[in-house]
């Protein structure tokens, strides 16, 4: 913002200054000195006034509502808008010298200056005033929402009068005149009210006080507003009060400089309540000015906590870390924390969007509140859970006899969007909200919530998936999702949106797993839940059935995933040739003219890619990127973020910088040219995901955060703190090493870089910062590089029906990476048995004679999807690789799955002495490569073969079972999970990250 910048000093940062009077930035000024505690919001206007200002006092979830007008209707559109409010203006106090009131639009302003402290949460602007009649006085104003002591404020004006001035007279008001904004053409402003939504129930002013209490028309709710003074001044000072229905004023007369503090409170409930409401508001007043000290106090403490839960610090760039910060401060002060609000896409600093709640919450903001106060973040699900019913109303409204389906706008519960096509039908917002309830119970583990809401949330979101979706013939009986819209909201009413799809399969699942904790875990609880909502035993299995035939539609030509099966079929639309002032396309284009177009306003696929990364390969991700980038607009501010950490993951540091830079500051610059209407929520709260999922790379793996960290180009280093499980962790990204500290909690284990390190309480561990090169790679085959595992399987089971052995696939899976000879041993032993060495050896040749029998069915379909790519993009970085097995078919399946071209060497059980866990068969292969056994890295799905590999002396990489194992210091979900300890898979060179680039 012009006119505002950094201050001086070790903790500018901290502080947002303005100093220069610019009437122009007068509406972008008052959202971003906004001050709020999640309940009250004050929005950055003049105590005195100011023509045309956006004046705002708003309570979160205090709404009216009025009936959504339609040219022609239908049946289930969303009936009743609601708007957030604008309240009476209890900040008024207007500054008269000697009858000429001060006023900023006339006269002379000089040393003007406001700062907004983001360590004291307060707000301070002071000034020189010279009238036009030539009378000047030095004017200072504070202002405070406490944090800490219920909606209540504090407020001081201090008056010196300079020259010309015979007597200073403030009129302290609570100003019941304050309107909504109007409705305009920009979709995303305005109230949908006519008419004045608030009507005054009482009024008083007297003594050192005034109150008022006003009701909504529609809504039934109410609040009161009070004020208490107090006046010093060397001079006699006199007062008067006088009171009407549009204001309560209390006005002090002095002869020399007066300092006046005001402190107000707000109270709010159902419209039955307004006398008690109006008693309540007067006693919180005045006990804050008995606490005014006190409460000065807890803001300082509240927002020392605050700071040190995030440990947020940049060295190397400090425009970046004060708009981090600033984004981070406006995100605390807007969260509601009762359980009964929730967060609107502006906060509490301006009506755009008329104060609703999106899935902005759940998708970008939630994950910032879990990792730094996960309080908030449990009342922010709580909110959810109390809108359940109206979810299950919304649902049989919109045809589906089971389960509950989330509103996509609203303040009080119900589905208040007017426009179906790109808001009821962005069905995904029940997978965001499940998505955000499995990543809190993992990340804190409090079985109490998922007992009492969290369960309940997930089984009835899955339930919609089942009834909205089905099994379809044309996509070979796999599970479809039509009719919806995606987070892409430039195409709608699509055919299986695959971010919607990948979203409800996660819902799916998770729902199952859930259901089945509750039910072994609280079996009362269980039975409860399940009778009061009707759920059948049988639902769960078909969940996760749906989740495993979950349809994801895929271009094969073009070797990509497709954001909807139409996504191609549209016209493309190159964003090169669009002037750059019909941006935002929304407010210059008809919708049918985008609909039809090949373009994104946001990330949609790409998002998944962030939500659902588990679910793709490195390649596949750089691939999606590269397609969807040049056809995203990014007209909503909810894109770069997830652009940014994305572009970190896939190794385009250069543009994840740019995209970081572009959000970071986006409302402080004001780069959307909309921030007059409020702040854009979930972008700040999106920066810090920049930071913390982008450079650091922070995701959860097996139950551990797992980082990837990087350093931007022109950082000196740059640290956070997380929140895991009653721990807190912090981490330091430095240029050579990374640095993680557990400053508090039980000992844990994280993985860095894919390696795992354990910390001690209070212990630190260094790791270095860029990925561990290994010059070679040493795969096991079976359940590694090929799908084999259920063959040999198979083969056991036949060899040993006919001798009457028993054997099942909890026997197999003891088997991996054992030899044959061994393999017979451990299954007489599990059934007890004892047979001659004769017909050992003649089982084990039966069973390896079905085996290659078997074998002969293997085709390249049966490598694991990704696999050959990794395989292609480690040679291309020169990294050898070799295949190590037990087997002595090793070289025939190589040859029938086509592998055998991208190996430098291959051991078989013809060239093996000793099994595992004996490392002879990683040495041979080590050898083989010409490498020593610390160059190579061995990849296993079996707990022996981990072991042999340690024994080796070899770094591990584990899979399956293996990843569990203690000798697996690099833990995999997945194969392709390699590339990124080799350089992000094809990292190009000259990266804008401190990471050497790997060579294409």
């Amino acid at each position: 913002m012009e006119g505002t910048k950094r201050t001086s000093g070790p903790d500018d940062s901290f502080y947002m200054t303005e100093d220069r009077f610019d009437p122009a930035a007068l509406g972008r000024g008052e959202s971003l000195f906004t001050l709020g505690n999640g309940s009250l919001g004050f929005r950055g206007d003049f105590e005195e006034g100011y023509p045309g200002a956006r004046e705002g006092v708003y309570l979160n979830g205090f709404y009216d509502t009025a009936p959504i007008r339609y040219g022609e209707t239908a049946y289930g559109y969303a009936r009743n808008g609601q708007t957030m409010l604008n309240l009476a203006n209890a900040k008024r106090i207007r500054i008269f010298l000697d009858g000429e009131e001060l006023c900023l639009a006339r006269g002379e302003v000089k040393n003007y200056r406001r700062v907004l402290s983001m360590k004291e949460g307060a707000l301070t602007r002071e000034f020189e005033w010279r009238s036009p009649e030539g009378r000047t006085a030095r004017v200072r104003f504070e202002r405070m929402v406490s944090l800490s002591g219920g909606d209540v404020a504090c407020l001081r004006c201090a008056v010196e009068p300079l020259e010309g001035v015979k007597q200073v007279r403030i009129e302290s008001a609570i100003d019941a005149r304050a309107k909504n904004t109007a409705a305009r053409e920009d979709p995303r402003v305005g109230s949908c009210l006519d008419g004045a939504p608030l009507k005054t129930m009482q009024f008083r002013a007297q003594g050192d006080g005034c109150m008022l209490v006003q009701a909504t028309r529609r809504s039934a709710l109410a609040y009161a507003c009070a004020a208490v003074h107090r006046v010093r001044s060397a001079a006699p000072v006199t007062a008067v009060c006088s009171q009407n229905a549009q204001e309560v004023c209390c006005t002090y007369c002095a002869g020399g400089a007066v300092l006046l503090e005001k402190f107000v409170a707000y109270t709010h409930g159902p419209a039955g309540q307004a006398a008690a409401l109006g008693r309540r508001a007067q006693a919180q007043a005045r006990q804050a000015a008995v606490d005014a000290e006190r409460l000065q106090t807890a803001q300082r403490e509240a927002l020392e906590e605050f700071w040190t839960n995030t440990g947020l610090s940049i060295e190397g760039d400090p425009r970046l870390l004060q708009g981090l910060r600033f984004s981070l401060f406006q995100v605390f002060q807007s969260a509601g924390r009762d359980g009964k609000t929730n967060i609107s896409a502006k906060g509490l600093s301006g009506e755009g969007y008329e104060g609703h709640y999106f899935w902005d919450t759940e998708t970008y903001i939630f994950p910032f509140f879990l990792y730094t106060l996960p309080g908030i973040a449990r009342s922010l699900l709580c909110y959810r859970y109390s809108i359940l019913d109206q979810a299950r109303a919304r649902a049989r409204e919109t045809g589906h006899p089971r389960g509950a389906l989330f509103p996509w706008r609203t303040i009080n519960g119900e589905e208040c969007s007017a426009y179906y096509p790109a808001g009821t039908a962005q069905y995904h917002i029940n997978a965001d909200i499940a998505n955000a309830v499995a990543l809190y119970a993992e990340t804190t583990g409090d079985e109490a919530f998922m007992r009492e809401c969290g369960v309940e949330i997930l089984a009835e979101t899955a339930r919609l998936w089942l009834d909205l979706g089905f099994y379809s013939a044309e996509q070979g009986g796999r599970f479809c999702i039509d009719g919806v819209t995606g987070p892409d909201e430039y195409s709608v009413l699509v055919n299986n949106n695959c971010y919607t799809n990948l979203m409800a399969a996660e819902n799916l699942e998770q729902a199952a797993r859930w259901t089945a904790w509750l039910r072994e875990t609280y079996p009362a609880a269980a039975g409860a839940l399940f009778r009061r909502i009707g759920l059948g035993e049988e639902e769960p299995g078909a969940w996760r059935a749906a989740a495993q035939s979950m349809y994801l539609p895929y271009d094969e030509a073009r070797g990509v995933y497709l954001q909807d099966d139409a996504f191609f079929q549209r016209v493309p639309w190159p964003l090169q040739t669009i002037p750059q002032e019909n941006f935002p396309l929304l407010l210059h284009y008809h919708p049918l003219v985008i609909y039809r177009h090949q373009v994104c306003k946001q990330a949609d696929l790409v998002l998944a890619l962030l939500l659902r990364g588990e679910r793709f390969d490195l390649l596949q991700k750089r691939k999606i990127f590269d397609v969807y980038e040049p056809l995203t607009t990014h007209d909503s501010s909810l894109s770069k973020t997830v652009f940014s950490i994305v572009a970190s993951e896939i190794g385009y540091h250069e543009k994840a910088y740019a995209f970081f830079e572009g959000s970071a500051r986006l409302d402080l610059d004001d780069s959307h040219g909309n921030s007059r209407d409020g702040l854009h929520m979930a972008n700040m709260a999106g920066t810090w995901l920049s930071v913390v999922y982008g450079f650091a790379g922070m995701r959860q793996k097996g139950g551990l955060l797992a980082f990837r960290p990087c350093l931007p180009q022109g950082w000196e280093q740059y640290g956070f703190c997380v929140r895991w499980r009653g721990r807190r962790l912090r981490v330091c990204v430095r240029r050579a090493q990374t640095a993680y500290l557990l400053e508090e909690g039980e000992a844990m284990a994280l993985l860095h870089q894919g390696a795992r390190l354990w910390l001690e309480p209070g212990g630190e561990r260094a790791a270095d910062t860029p990925p561990r090169r290994f010059d070679g790679v040493v795969f096991d085959l079976d359940g590694v590089l090929c799908h084999t595992d259920r063959l040999h399987c198979e083969a056991w089971a036949h060899a040993c029906a006919q001798r009457g052995i028993p054997f099942s696939e909890a026997v197999n899976e003891q088997l991996r990476g054992v030899s044959r000879s061994a393999s017979v041993e451990l299954i007489l032993k599990g059934a007890a048995m004892e047979l001659p060495q004769p017909e050992k050896d003649a089982l084990a040749r039966e069973k390896n004679a079905y085996y290659r029998t078997l074998l002969e069915q293997l085709t390249p379909a049966d490598v694991p999807r990704g696999t050959r790519e990794m395989l292609k993009a480690l040679r291309a970085q020169g990294v050898r690789l070799a295949v190590a097995s037990a087997s002595e078919n090793a070289p025939m399946i190589l040859r029938r799955v086509e592998l055998d071209g991208l190996l430098d060497a291959v051991v078989d059980g013809t060239m093996l002495r000793r099994s595992k866990p004996d490392p002879e068969v990683f040495l041979k292969a080590a050898e083989l490569l010409g490498l020593e056994p610390r160059q190579c890295l061995v990849v296993e799905d079996a707990a022996a073969g981990a072991q042999a590999a340690a024994a080796g002396g070899f770094a591990c990489a584990g899979l399956a079972c293996a990843a569990q194992a203690r000798e697996a210091g690099y833990p995999l979900q997945d194969v392709t999970d390699l590339l990124p300890l080799f350089g992000s898979a094809a990292e190009a060179p000259g990266t804008a990250c401190g990471c050497p680039a790997a060579e294409e």
